[in-house]
This record gives structure tokens, C-alpha cells and sequence, in this order.
């Protein structure tokens, strides 16, 4: 039985070398590499698709971006549902659970602040409604609306199904966070649930990392449409607007984050950025933070944080911490949308939409857009709500870099937390590299997951 050990680890590492027990692989294009080649033949296809004039080329631009979407938003229920329960009762497994969940919710709340806070003084200073054309009769009434009376009795369903079918993301977290808190308090009578649960939670990820997969093919589709579709001149009527939001989550990303954890974590932020790169780049591209989430959480394991904590960290974030969608968008959009409609903002206004974005970013849910946000914080402020219909032609290119900057935090937070509790590997975080995305798929990403353990820091307080 002692032999055990020494012969799980080399069983482990021999994947990753080119030992001859190891079978046979093809040497792939990096995953990164296409995805950059997927935004410019994108750009490509789109750019010829509105110039010449190609209908069939745009619309097939659009229903490859379209599946792709629809791919990710497929699985998103389930894998909320499940992720949510199996991260709540693998706190049983940390000491100080209640402690670590306070501290994660903590930090979520604080770096949403410094966010909006640099979204509203971004807005303050460049002024991004004032010459660029439009009026209120370019805008018009969204279809999707979001009120606090909503978002309050929103929360509990009115049965187990509809939840589901119309992928309401907010209910199925209450629905899952009841069923984990619950199967706690029944200890080893849940056991049967759970072990089911996590198995069906596997073969989602495993079914989602197929998606994944497809990734550069919906990066042609997205970006190619995009461009087909809404064309350069309509994005020059929002260039201020839109340089903004790209510079506002710029510097929360490589800005307050890196000082984050430089000064709080007391770690190398250029490590950080190394080893979370995988799931800020997919997120770029896929504007899921849902649909990221087991790269996002792989990932974070990668950094050192413990797996336990981990697997109830980011499934808690992808659907609650939105730092470029719930705070830096919503303030720079309230500001362009009050210029618009010519209505003042004062500093009461200004504190309201930090609120709605600490408190009210649950509302988000992780899924492809912010309308539901941006409505929430319109209507808490008084503002019409036909601002939205103005800001809805260039989303897919603004919820690019807002969805990377969500899954960024979404790492972050977790790598801070275990950091300041001393559970934090530093080993593990030191030694992440920038592997491509395909290390985490198929066979690689299972015995990767196996050899963890052995490197890990036990999550003690």
C-alpha cells in the first residue's frame, strides 16, 4: 500500500510529457491563436459581407454566431442549478466556511464599487452623449425591463419548471441555493443526491467544453455579423461611448486589480493575469461569464486556490460578481442616456447607481447582455427607458470586454479571499503559465484534475 504514492504521481505528470506510455498527439493550432485568427477573419467576412453587399454572407454570419450562442445558453440552467448546489454543500469540506462565503461576498461588493466609481468618473469627464448625433426618437422601448419590485419578488419561483424554461437565472440560484443549504442539514441522508449531482454536473462541463471548443468558429460568426450588420459608421456615433466602456474595464482589469493583488493578496499580479488568461480570453469571446465558468474555475484552481473553495467561489461569482456588466457599463450608460434625454444627474443620482450596482448585479445572472441592469438602474433613476433601445446596436462589441472584465474579478476574488485567509497555494500560483485552453479538455483536464490534489494546501483556516 505504501508503493501507492510514489507511483500516482508520475502516472499524473506523464501525460504532459512526451514519455512512450503516452499515446500518440497531434501537435494543434493554439487555442489562442484561433481565436485571433477567428476575430480577423471576422472582421474579414464582415467587412466584404456590408461593402459588397452579400446578404447570404451575413445572414450566415449571423446563424453561426447565433447557434454558438444558443450552444452555450443551453446548457446554462442546468449547470447553474447543479454548480450552485454542489458548491454549497463542498463548503462542508472547508473550516470556516460561513467566514469564507462572508469574505468572498465582501470582496465582490467592494470591487464593484471601485468599479462604478471609475465607470461615473470616466462618464463625468468625457461627456459620451454630447455630439454624437442622436436624439430620443433614436431610441425605443426595450422589450426586456428590469424594477426592484421585480428583482425583489423575481427571486422566489412560482413553480420548479418555468425557471427553467425561460432561463430564469436568478430563481434557479434561489431554487439551487435551498436545495444545497437543505441537503447540508441532512447530512449523509443527502448523500445519494449529491454523488448524483456531481456527476451530472461533470457531464455538463464535459458537454459545455465541446462548445467551448467551437469557440473560434462563433468568434467568425459574432464578430463577422457585428460588423456586417452595424458597420463602422454606426459605431463612430458611439465612439465615445464605446472607447469608455473598453478604458473603464481596461483599468479595472490591469489597473485595480493588479493593485488588489499586489498590495491585499500580496502575490504577482503578472501571474495572476498568466494563469487566469485561458478564461478572460474565452470569456471575450463567448460574452458568457456562465458559459466560461469551468475554464473560470479551472483556472482559479490553477492559481492555488483550494478546490473546495473554488467550486463555490466562481460558480457564485459567474452569477453575481459583474463588475464590467452590473457597474462599469450601467454608469457610463446612465450618464450617456441622461445627456441624450437632456435630463441633469446630481450627486444623489450618482450614489443610486453605485447601490443598484453593489446591491442589484445578481441581476445580470452571467448570461450574453446587460438590458436587464441598465433597465434597473434607468428606472431607479427615473430615466426613460427607450435609452436602452439606443445603446442595444453596438452591445455584442461593448459586452466583449465587459464579460472578460466579469470573469477577471470572478478569479480574482477568490485568489484575494484565500490569500488573506492563508489557503492560498503559492506554489501553485507562482508556478501558473499560460497553457493553452486545450489542456483543460478531454483526457488532459481529467488527469490534471486528479494530480491537483497532490500540490494543493489542505483549506484550513
Amino acid at each position: 500500500m505504501s508503493a501507492n504514492p510514489a507511483s500516482t504521481a508520475p502516472e499524473a505528470e506523464q501525460p504532459t510529457g512526451s514519455g512512450s506510455g503516452s499515446r500518440p498527439r497531434i501537435s494543434r493550432f493554439p487555442f489562442w491563436a484561433q481565436i485571433v485568427v477567428g476575430l480577423a477573419l471576422g472582421v474579414l467576412l464582415g467587412w466584404i459581407a456590408r461593402s459588397q453587399d452579400v446578404s447570404w454572407l451575413v445572414t450566415t454570419l449571423d446563424q453561426i454566431g447565433s447557434i454558438f450562442v444558443q450552444l452555450l445558453k443551453l446548457a446554462v440552467a442546468p449547470l447553474v442549478f447543479f454548480a450552485i448546489l454542489v458548491s454549497i454543500t463542498n463548503l462542508r469540506k472547508v473550516n470556516n466556511a460561513a467566514r469564507l462565503a462572508t469574505r468572498t461576498l465582501l470582496w465582490f461588493m467592494i470591487t464593484s464599487l471601485i468599479a462604478v466609481a471609475i465607470g461615473l468618473a470616466i462618464g463625468l469627464i468625457t461627456d459620451p452623449g454630447s455630439g454624437t448625433g442622436l436624439t430620443p426618437k433614436d431610441g425605443e422601448l426595450s422589450e426586456t425591463k428590469g424594477s426592484w419590485i421585480d428583482f425583489l419578488t423575481g427571486i422566489i419561483p412560482t413553480d420548479v419548471i418555468t425557471p427553467f424554461t425561460e432561463l430564469n437565472v436568478l430563481q434557479i440560484v434561489f431554487m439551487a441555493a435551498v436545495a444545497g443549504i437543505a441537503a447540508l442539514k441532512l447530512g449523509e441522508k443527502a448523500q445519494p443526491i449529491l454523488t448524483l449531482s456531481q456527476s451530472i454536473l461533470e457531464l455538463l462541463q464535459k458537454a459545455l467544453w465541446w462548445v467551448i471548443r467551437l469557440a473560434p468558429l462563433g468568434t467568425v460568426g459574432l464578430i463577422g455579423y457585428a460588423i456586417a450588420d452595424y458597420g463602422w459608421d454606426l459605431i463612430g456615433k458611439y465612439a465615445t461611448f464605446t472607447a469608455d466602456v473598453y478604458i473603464g474595464c481596461l483599468l479595472v482589469m490591469f489597473g485595480v486589480y493588479p493593485l488588489l493583488l499586489a498590495t491585499v493578496a500580496k502575490v504577482s499580479p503578472l501571474q495572476f493575469f498568466k494563469g487566469a488568461w485561458p478564461a478572460i480570453q474565452l470569456a471575450f469571446v463567448s460574452r458568457s461569464s456562465v458559459g466560461t465558468m469551468p475554464v473560470t474555475q479551472r483556472v482559479t484552481e490553477r492559481l492555488g486556490v483550494p478546490k473546495e473553495y473554488a467550486s463555490f467561489a466562481v460558480p457564485f461569482g459567474a452569477t453575481t460578481k459583474m463588475d464590467g456588466c452590473a457597474a462599469i457599463y450601467p454608469a457610463l450608460a446612465a450618464i450617456f442616456i441622461a445627456q441624450i434625454f437632456d435630463v441633469q444627474l446630481g450627486i444623489g443620482d450618482y450614489l443610486l447607481i453605485a447601490f443598484v450596482s453593489v446591491i442589484g448585479s445578481a441581476a445580470t445572472a452571467g448570461l450574453t447582455g446587460a438590458t436587464v441592469m441598465l433597465t434597473l438602474t434607468l428606472s431607479t433613476l427615473g430615466l426613460p427607458l427607450e435609452g436602452v433601445g439606443l445603446l442595444l446596436a453596438i452591445d455584442p462589441i461593448l459586452d466583449m470586454i465587459r464579460t472578460a472584465t466579469n470573469v477577471a474579478g470572478q478569479a480574482l476574488v477568490p485568489v484575494i479571499v484565500s490569500a488573506r485567509e492563508k489557503i492560498l497555494d503559492h506554489d501553485a500560483y507562482n508556478s501558473a503559465s499560460p497553457s493553452p485552453i486545450d489542456s483543460f479538455g478531454d483526457d488532459d483536464r481529467d488527469e490534471i484534475r486528479d494530480a491537483e490534489p497532490k500540490t494543493a494546501v489542505p483549506a484550513t483556516a
